[in-house]
């Protein structure tokens, strides 16, 4: 395991980090766009038992959510195929949202502990997330809704839809940094989102090339994923409650999985483009000392 960076206490901003050594997991200093893709899973990596507890412990409750709300479903529509999808679909895309939700939260704030040389727990990390409850709800609900509006105005023409994903990653990129600033520098909702924008300025599209080339890769993992449940019920002759709980476990784990990695990746794109903008990486004789 790298050491995480040297911790420090810049002016204007909660525990910013300084450059550490070349073996750190987050270098502080402006990253090429390959390591902007590889470093997130390193920093995975330095927090994984904690990380993996928090994903596991929540996938296994929304699983439970899921699981409860599908058959409570099935039970008022007296067992109807239509009542039980109905009841899985929509209850998994809201358990999903929860789980998004929480792990954002407190992946970014393990995040950025680790990189500030102050690594912190799953119990510490979700304390920090509550603090920061208010400004969280608004990013996720504006997160959703807009993702929603523009898969909808592009989803009117067929020929449109593509299109979508080009939209929804440039506004992706502007809010980037946002959740990262909300625990560094402490700010409201608005503010974040406003120095998210500053921060990611001159970079929107390389930014959101990298939002693009993640959902590319999380695509390619869906696909064995999301196919598993479908060769069991064709090897073991089932084709209900068991492929319900495969799915919807599917669906969930692979939510789990890639809000972990996007929030990493939101870390280390905010110290990168801290860097760039803001010399963040440079160190200046005779503060070292204060």
């Amino acid at each position: 395991m790298r050491p995480a960076a040297d911790p420090a206490g810049a002016v204007g901003a909660e525990a910013d980090p300084v450059p550490g050594s070349s073996e750190a997991t987050v270098p502080i200093r402006p990253l090429t766009f390959r390591e902007l893709l590889d470093v997130p899973f390193a920093l995975i990596q330095a927090n994984i038992r904690a990380l993996a507890g928090l994903s596991v412990a929540g996938l296994l409750a929304a699983e439970a959510v899921v699981v409860a709300v599908t058959a409570g479903g099935s039970a008022l529509t007296d067992g109807s195929d239509a009542g039980t999808a109905w009841a899985a679909i929509l209850s998994t895309a809201a358990c999903a949202w929860l789980l998004r939700f929480v792990l954002r939260g407190a992946t970014v704030a393990i995040g950025l502990a680790t990189v500030t040389g102050m690594p912190i727990g799953w119990r510490t990390a979700l304390g920090r997330f509550c603090g920061a409850f208010g400004s969280l709800l608004k990013f996720q609900l504006l997160f959703t809704l807009v993702g929603v509006g523009v898969i909808a105005v592009c989803g009117m023409l067929i020929v449109t839809l593509p299109l979508a994903l080009v939209w929804l990653g440039w506004l992706r990129a502007r809010r980037w940094a946002a959740v990262p600033v909300l625990f560094v520098e402490r700010t409201s909702h608005r503010d974040a989102v406003a120095r998210s924008r500053l921060l990611v300025e001159g970079a929107d599209w390389p930014t959101a090339g990298l939002w693009t080339t993640q959902r590319a890769l999380f695509g390619l993992l869906a696909v064995p994923l999301l196919g598993i449940p479908w060769f069991l019920a064709d090897f073991s002759g089932t084709h209900r409650w068991p492929v319900i709980v495969l799915s919807t476990g599917a669906v969930l784990l692979l939510t789990a999985f890639g809000e972990v990695v996007e929030a990493s990746s939101r870390v280390v794109c905010y110290i990168d483009r801290r860097c760039r903008r803001e010399g963040l990486d440079i160190r200046i004789p005779g503060m070292e000392a204060q």
